[in-house]
């Protein structure tokens, strides 16, 4: 049987101090309600120099901006990317800690949650007693078993505040979690376009090696009929070698960058995984590429015969191979969005936590009550328990009332009043820094478009002047010199129009992740994961306190 309370026991008078007036204190010192905190700067209403976008059709909403990030690397419509992304954010283990990190903060929320309601408990004990000695020696048995019941009535908010700020601790490890899967898909993206621009560039390099091969097998052709010097041959062949010494460093960068992709998705890097990445992007590529570039592009160099060989292609037309996204859509999200970033929300509801940590600790000092209360049998025999067992009740009200403690309540205020104003700070140079990332990477993604349209003209420009030479040197109206400056030009400008294209779409992925990456507070695992793998979370948006001081 479970004993019950009553209000009458609220009327009880007790030693000094009424319970009532107890509840009327504690209402008095109840904290008010949140606003939010100022950050004493303005936030911009759209970034800047991107007036024209705001008007465009893509023009988003803070309300429906973050949607418009979801999955924002399915936009780069390369399907082996998405299949790592969503790989990495199933198996990555960064992903997975900060999932338990989630589920611890949640149990730790509901412990809290637990304090504020009655526990109830089992007891029974045997006991045997003896007196005297010898044949004078009596002794007896005692069982008893029953109910016990406790409630701390939460008279000061202590309690409702320490749920507050397991509340919100949750709520920033749901918003951290987030911020880990927008770090490592973004990282995924990164490795992945190192890897292909790698490819782009080894591929170019291996179309100009096969030229400046030819024009080394012409040379010395040309040399043993006595209309060229051994000057000209060896001239041709540092060239060639020039060339051939760019693909180590290269295919070491495609290496590393297979095996960044093999950590992040949860995948021990080898000759297992290696094989499986050229499988899929050869597919894509045989997909995409010119069948007759195709075995310069993707198989290992080989020597070549005193034959045509396929002519390089364009570089402009090569490096579009390099999964790039559009951007007009990020472009037109005015700045509130960012607000949304997945690492602004998390220091915004520590901020919260640390308020509700504040208030806690400045009720401390108020009084507290306990009710408590039992029911029970006694009995001598186990036998007599469920028959003549005398029954035992007892309940009591306490209240206790903090006088004297050495200043500690006190201490420990400031010192949660410190930690508020230190979360204020790291919440306030959160958003400044997102908005120096995001306004970074729209300058970076403007010059790189810039530099990118340069150096395609120049690329096109330097294979229309090595074609020219090559035909008038052929005719004998051009020097040799011409010709081998006007390849290493090529080379040159065609491996700056991919190195400008694998920058340019490193930036929109970097802009993406500044703008929070697809993450939506309130939406299981946020909106960057997939279904399958998102894990279970909670991610409103908290509310900002004011100082308290």
């Amino acid at each position: 049987m479970v004993s019950s309370f009553t209000p009458t026991l609220f009327a009880r008078p007790t030693t000094g101090l009424s319970l009532w007036s107890v509840v009327w204190l504690a209402a008095c010192a109840a904290p008010g309600a949140e606003v939010e905190a100022p950050l004493g700067f303005d936030v911009p209403a759209a970034w800047s120099g991107n007036g024209h976008a705001s008007a465009g059709p893509a023009a988003a909403t803070p309300a429906n901006g973050p949607s418009v990030l979801a999955n924002w690397w399915q936009r780069f419509n390369d399907p082996l990317l998405t299949q790592l992304v969503n790989q990495a954010l199933a198996a990555h283990t960064s992903v997975v800690g900060a999932q338990a990190a989630l589920r611890q903060a949640q149990a730790l929320r509901d412990v809290a949650a637990a304090a504020l309601s009655p526990t109830l408990g089992v007891a029974a004990s045997a006991q045997r007693n003896e007196a005297g000695s010898g044949e004078s020696r009596t002794g007896g048995n005692t069982f008893s078993a029953g109910f016990n019941a406790a409630w701390l009535p939460d008279l000061s908010g202590g309690l409702r505040l320490a749920l507050a700020a397991a509340d919100a601790t949750a709520l920033a490890s749901a918003a951290t979690l987030g911020d880990v899967q927008v770090a490592v898909a973004g990282e995924v993206a990164l490795a992945y376009i190192t890897l292909r621009s790698g490819q782009v560039r080894i591929g170019l390099a291996r179309a100009n090696l096969a030229n400046q091969l030819e024009t080394l097998q012409i040379t010395r052709w040309r040399q043993q009929a006595g209309l060229l010097t051994v000057l000209d041959t060896e001239q041709a062949r540092a060239a060639a070698e020039q060339t051939r010494a760019l693909l180590p460093p290269l295919q070491t960068s495609v290496r590393q960058a297979a095996h960044a992709l093999a950590v992040l998705t949860g995948v021990s890097p080898g000759a297992a995984w290696n094989d499986y990445l050229n499988t899929e992007l050869e597919t894509q590529y045989r997909q995409a590429l010119d069948p007759d570039f195709i075995d310069i592009y993707l198989q290992p160099l080989q020597p070549l015969q005193p034959a045509p060989a396929p002519a390089a292609p364009n570089g402009l037309a090569l490096a579009s191979r390099i999964p790039q996204a559009s951007a007009d859509a990020v472009l037109a999200l005015p700045a509130q969005t960012l607000l949304q970033r997945p690492s602004v929300v998390a220091a915004r509801h520590q901020l919260a936590a640390a308020h509700a940590r504040l208030d806690q600790a400045s009720v401390a000092g108020l009084p507290s009550a306990k009710l408590s209360g039992s029911l029970g049998l006694n009995a001598a025999t186990l036998a007599s328990l469920t028959s003549s067992a005398a029954v035992l009740r007892s309940v009591l009200a306490s209240i206790n009332l903090p006088l004297l403690d050495g200043g500690a309540t006190r201490a420990q205020t400031r010192a949660q009043r410190a930690a508020w104003q230190q979360a204020h700070q790291v919440y306030k140079a959160a958003v400044l820094t997102t908005l120096q990332e995001v306004e970074d990477q729209l300058a970076a993604l403007q010059g790189d478009r810039e530099r990118l349209l340069r150096l395609a003209a120049a690329a096109d420009a330097a294979t229309q002047a090595a074609a020219l030479a090559r035909q008038r040197y052929d005719s004998g109206l051009a020097d040799f010199q011409t010709v081998l400056e006007t390849q290493r030009n090529r080379l040159t400008t065609q491996d700056g129009v991919a190195t400008a294209q694998a920058a340019i779409s490193a930036t929109q992925v970097r802009l993406f992740r500044a703008l929070g990456g697809g993450w939506v507070p309130g939406l299981p695992g946020g909106a960057s994961v997939s279904p399958a793998s998102a894990p279970s979370a909670q991610g409103t948006p908290a509310s900002k306190p004011t100082d308290p001081s």
